[in-house]
């Protein structure tokens, strides 16, 4: 009888579900290709011999990739909450909230830079900067802070249309206002009529609507969940931001921020905004 392979089934019978396992003579490039890893690890061209810099570069594109899979699980929770399906939206946001505590512990390697360390490459950067994130500004949009100005640092690039686009797309938080309405609760139609592309601006009647399910959360289980999910999502997104400041101010200090940006007191502008802003309100008269 022949022992199994390390990779086999306990009867010997070849494992393939796992990419890091199978046997010896199964296809070396399988799980590369199918991940197209290839691809994915020669995108990573430093311009400097800085040390650091390789790291800035992997870690700018770990948070890319981070912000799409949001991008896909957020719209998925609208559009499940636009189908009536709360407990689908529901399991969304739980992965969510899996990826956005990735993305708040991603800052801990820039935090690690030095001025010093981070200065030795800065200059190659030239005018690119995270504002540039068309990734970063369609989640944003996605999540409900819509700003048409905030379209134009991307009219040159190919990303363009995408963003334009979801401007004009309903947002989460649009898609959550207009189930509370077809529940029956005080969500007023203007707050529904307004245009997805205008700045969101916080309404007594969402207030009044959400302090009804948070007094009545039995009768109104899922609602309250959705209403907890939700605050959980700005909670972190508020932490990402609050992070993304400290660590600009250990590793630039007040200096401008690199693209032109204001660096630090910009940051500090952004940092007070709060998506879902009744959520945060309702808590002062419960």
């Amino acid at each position: 009888m022949t022992a199994a392979r390390p990779g086999d089934g306990q009867d010997g019978a070849v494992v393939t579900g796992c990419p890091y396992g199978g046997a010896a003579d199964a296809p070396p490039t399988a799980y590369a290709e199918y991940a197209e890893m290839d691809a994915l690890l020669a995108l990573q061209h430093p311009r400097t011999a800085a040390a650091t810099e390789p790291g800035f570069i992997i870690m700018s594109q770990v948070m890319e990739l981070l912000f799409k899979l949001l991008h896909i699980e957020f719209t998925t929770a609208r559009d499940r909450l636009a189908d009536d399906d709360v407990d689908a939206a529901l399991w969304a946001l739980r992965r969510a909230a899996r990826v956005q505590q990735v993305a708040l512990s991603s800052w801990d390697f820039f935090s690690a830079m030095t001025p010093g360390e981070f200065a030795e490459f800065r200059e190659v950067l030239g005018t690119a900067s995270g504002f540039q994130s068309a990734s970063y500004r369609r989640l944003e949009f996605l999540l409900g802070n819509k700003n048409p100005r905030m379209v134009l640092p991307h009219r040159d690039a190919s990303s363009h249309e995408a963003v334009s686009r979801q401007l004009h797309e309903p947002s989460l938080y649009d898609s959550a206002l207009a189930l509370l309405h077809r529940r029956g609760l005080p969500v007023a139609d203007a707050v529904l009529a307004r245009p997805y592309e205008a700045p969101y601006e916080p309404h007594d009647s969402v207030e009044r609507a959400w302090r009804e399910v948070y007094e009545n959360s039995a009768a109104n289980r899922p609602l309250f969940l959705l209403a907890e999910a939700l605050t959980d999502v700005a909670d972190s997104f508020a932490r990402w931001r609050y992070t993304h400041l400290t660590v600009v101010q250990r590793v630039l200090g007040g200096k401008p921020g690199t693209g032109g940006t204001d660096g630090v007191s910009w940051l500090e502008r952004i940092s007070g905004h709060r998506f879902f802003p009744e959520l945060w309100s309702v808590r002062s008269l419960l």
